[in-house]
């Protein structure tokens, strides 16, 4: 839908490319979002210094 809808998008036809593009940023941020709340109730006591693996 993206790739078809880039020539529609120079035509000032834009909503036939943003609408699409914007679900599929929503879908990903929201399974990110519930990836990260899954990770938090399994792990609570997690790493959370952001480095890579390396604990204090």
């Amino acid at each position: 839908m993206l790739a078809r809808g880039r020539s529609s998008l120079i035509q000032g036809q834009w909503w036939i490319t943003v609408f699409p593009g914007l679900a599929i940023f929503l879908f990903v941020l929201s399974i990110n979002l519930v990836g990260d709340g899954v990770r938090d109730a399994v792990d609570p006591q997690g790493d959370t210094s952001g480095g890579a693996g390396v604990r204090e």
